[in-house]
């Protein structure tokens, strides 16, 4: 069974005493896990060791980088690579959220650098794609989809596909008054796996956990986590709110 993962993305919030409140009071909340599920907090870079040591204790929780350099090491300043997040145990890291492509122009080339990055140092990528507002008025959201999983991850080869983490993010659903519903989410994580099973075969795509990351709530995880190809959430502001987010890992399937 692939696994099913509530991602939080705290992204650029929290001062160091707030994460660690945030992170105890996680810890304290109501909130259980099988052995086929996953919680993983992808917190700000001055954070993951302090954070990391207060889950050391619970087998089903990690921490994730929010990013990493495209590069392996050398003057490049106020980048942080794939090796420095080894040498301190982190596992996971978010590669080509939505805010990374936008703002910092991260093209699928670049992403196919990182993920190469992350493979070299035992580090589980989690991939990020999804498509703009004019993308989905157009109707071309499956093609773009398919384009950015083709050109960032299908030089992969199966063995480093199996158990693949992709997070599927409805641009156009963020923070724009629209709502992308469960069964539009469905219908694009059918997609992707359809177009990685075209590529690596349907074992692989049966193996892929894929993420929903389209303002996912305590209110809404439950209706969302139960279409079949929908396996957990990254979320985002709900994820700042301890009883939210345990609500949400209560909701995987």
């Amino acid at each position: 069974m692939r696994k099913q993962i509530a991602a939080a993305n705290w992204k650029m919030n929290l001062t160091l005493q707030q994460a660690e409140q945030l992170t105890n009071d996680l810890l304290s909340t109501n909130h259980k896990m099988g052995v086929e599920q996953l919680a993983i907090l992808a917190v700000p870079f001055p954070y993951l060791t302090s954070i990391q040591a207060r889950l050391k204790n619970n087998a089903n929780m990690f921490v994730a980088a929010q990013n990493c350099a495209a590069t392996k090491n050398g003057a490049y300043t106020g980048e942080t690579s794939t090796e420095m997040l080894e040498s301190i145990g982190v596992q996971y890291v978010l590669i080509g959220h939505s805010e990374r492509r936008e703002y910092y122009n991260e093209t699928n080339s670049i992403l196919t650098e990182k993920v190469n990055r992350a493979f070299e140092n035992n580090i589980h990528p989690v991939f990020c794609c999804g498509e703009s507002l004019n993308i989905r008025e157009a109707g071309t959201q499956n093609s773009y989809v398919e384009t950015q999983l083709k050109e960032s991850l299908f030089h992969l080869n199966k063995d480093q596909m199996n158990g693949f983490i992709i997070a599927y993010e409805p641009i156009w659903a963020i923070g724009t008054g629209r709502t992308a519903s469960s069964d539009q989410a469905q219908q694009m994580h059918e997609h992707i796996r359809n177009v990685i099973a075209i590529q690596f075969g349907d074992e692989i795509a049966a193996s892929i956990s894929i993420l929903y990351g389209g303002s996912v709530k305590a209110a809404n995880a439950a209706d969302i986590f139960s279409k079949p190809d929908v396996d957990g959430g990254l979320v985002g502001g709900a994820s700042l709110i301890a009883a939210d987010f345990a609500t949400i890992i209560n909701s995987l399937k």
